[in-house]
């Protein structure tokens, strides 16, 4: 019998049960009372349910879960006693087949775990793109999380058995997925080029940066869009409405990346609406709009520390003085773009009309924790934070360590201290404040030498202005008078304002409504990382859906993680949206 949502709504709680017994090991109790949820409105739905019967358990039935677990490639395996389910999974990422050294490193590296944390390791060993992982990316993962702190460590083995009992539903209900292997596996294409051999880093103009865009307008053409590359590297493609007068609703994020970045911040926005074009065009269904997707050239910074390239041209905002700055190596952006075959004389011709532009949406890994932390796959953006930066100088006196006594110094790096203390008290008072001291320095320091200088930064965010500008007020403020009660000079640089760029209330119903037919519960979060999308809030109404982060909500970082099933819903809930979007009136 094929198993399907629509039986699993119908039968009884105890065939229910039955059916989903091999979800998670050995643990009945939790399709038990997920039953009472029923009914389901999407299979991700069922599996928000199932992740949630374990969130809400206590403590005690969480680490029974987790150590009905077997180890991987531990005495169960070897002794044939796994589940069919976890039998197949090891065997999948080749732990069946390990030699004798690799054996006796996963037995020692099991031990050491279990002996830490005092429960199994739990990894959901198939990869991004569904394959298995290798063993040397299983040793790996086991290195790094047995640095980790057991509450942390235990959230995150509970996160691995929700992927593994996804995974595990997918294959019960033989789901094929549309959208998120697609995603997933074009992520891998473009993310295995790379400026540095070591790590994935893809700037303005490079090599790299080149190839990736001419896979992204070949990906385009093929799903059926009208494709070129502008001249500041954008790549756009169309997807054109049979509508007379049609106007066009514009998506997409930057293909560019911060050095040793992820394959998923920016990218995801370009591949997933190319994927949701590709099923519309294999159908032979046009939208009453034209659909545009941009793969924005530049967003990072990286090699002309000079933010959203891309996007400040479509607005017609893009600061022609930036072509004659240079890079690391001397060579302009002019140059560079010349190089590259880019006119730059036709860059004010990219700029768009207002009055043809319905809205921008755009669809971003979150790049957090926040929808980890509620098992949540997608979430809907209410505001993307402003920031304000600053570079601050703090002047003291460098005097003996052992002679100058304590009530006399005149100590920078006290101070910087006490200011790195108060930012995060002051920042800690409001839901959508932050407040980071990224860079702190002291020039020239040594092991017997009071500080008598201290350089730090100062990165304030809130998703709206006024809650942003009173916490730099007082922060600044506050390190006056620390700094005057000590004896410092203070010099500050403001290097960087940017106002919160709140999403259009029209545009997120929207996406909560489509949300909400997923299967998805709405949560709506701010932003507090900056995006394409704050560029182009300056021309027209913005909405943005947010694509859980995994491995904590790690970004900016080759750990940078998403799944598939993730990415599938995202893609649904976009082009549910598109489906049924209404122009704003």
């Amino acid at each position: 019998m094929t198993i399907t949502l629509e039986h699993l709504n119908r039968c009884d709680a105890d065939e229910f049960t039955a059916l989903l017994h091999g979800l998670y090991e050995h643990s009945p109790w939790i399709p038990q009372r997920a039953a009472a949820q029923r009914p389901f409105r999407s299979v991700a739905a069922l599996k928000i349910a199932l992740q949630g019967v374990v969130r809400n358990a206590s403590v005690d039935a969480q680490l029974g879960l987790i150590r009905a677990h077997p180890e991987l490639a531990g005495k169960a395996a070897l002794a044939g006693e796994l589940t069919a389910e976890s039998t197949g999974e090891q065997a999948q990422a080749g732990l069946t087949h390990c030699n004798a050294v690799e054996l006796a490193e996963l037995h020692r590296l099991n031990a050491e775990y279990n002996a830490k944390f005092g429960f199994p390791f739990i990894l959901a060993v198939k990869g991004p793109t569904g394959n298995g992982m290798s063993r040397q990316q299983i040793t790996a993962h086991f290195a790094r999380r047995l640095r980790s702190q057991r509450d942390d460590e235990q959230a995150e083995c509970l996160r691995q058995i929700g992927r593994i009992a996804e995974m595990r539903l997918n294959a019960l209900l033989d789901i094929e997925l549309q959208f998120g292997a697609t995603i997933m596996q074009w992520a891998e294409v473009i993310g295995a080029w790379s400026d540095d051999a070591d790590n994935l880093t893809c700037a303005y103009m490079t090599e790299a940066h080149k190839k990736t865009a001419a896979q992204l307008a070949t990906w385009m053409r093929e799903a059926g869009m009208v494709v070129h590359i502008d001249a500041v590297g954008n790549v756009v493609g169309r997807y054109l409405s049979d509508q007379p007068n049609a106007k066009s609703l514009l998506t997409g994020s930057h293909y560019d990346t911060v050095r040793n970045g992820g394959k998923y911040d920016g990218r995801e926005g370009i591949l997933l609406p190319i994927a949701i074009v590709k099923h519309l065009h294999e159908r032979g269904e046009r939208l009453p709009f034209h659909f545009e997707v941009i793969g924005f050239s530049e967003e990072e910074g990286v090699r002309y520390q000079s933010t959203f390239l891309g996007s400040n041209a479509v607005i017609g905002q893009f600061d022609q003085a930036l072509l004659d700055k240079l890079d690391a190596d001397g060579i302009s952006m002019r140059a560079a773009l010349a190089e590259a075959g880019h006119d730059v004389g036709q860059i004010a011709a990219i700029a768009r009309d207002p009055a043809e532009v319905l809205a921008f949406v755009e669809v971003h890994i979150e790049q957090g924790p926040v929808l980890l932390g509620r098992d949540l796959p997608s979430g809907v953006v209410s505001s993307i934070a402003g920031s304000c930066r600053y570079q601050v100088e703090l002047t003291g006196l460098a005097s003996h360590a052992g002679t100058t006594p304590m009530t006399m110094r005149k100590d920078a790096a006290v101070a910087a201290a006490e200011i790195v203390l108060y930012v995060e008290r002051r920042c800690a008072q409001a839901p959508s404040l932050v407040g980071t001291v990224g860079q702190l320095q002291v020039p020239d320091g040594s092991v017997n030498v009071i500080p008598g200088a201290c350089k730090l930064s100062l990165d304030i965010r809130a998703a709206d202005d006024a809650t942003r500008d009173a916490a730099v007020a007082d922060v600044l403020a506050e390190a006056e008078a620390i700094c005057a009660r000590r004896q410092i000079a203070l010099k500050l640089h403001k290097i960087m304002s940017a106002p919160a760029a709140p999403c259009a209330p029209w545009l997120v119903r929207q996406l909560a409504a489509a949300t909400e037919r997923a299967g998805v519960e709405v949560f709506e979060l701010p932003s507090g990382a900056g995006h394409d999308a704050m560029a182009l809030a300056r021309m027209t109404d913005v909405a943005m859906l947010f694509t859980r982060c995994g491995n904590g909500g790690i970004s900016h970082n080759p750990l940078e993680t998403m799944t598939a099933d993730d990415a599938e819903t995202s893609a649904v809930i976009l082009l549910d949206f598109l489906r049924s979007f209404q122009p704003k009136s």
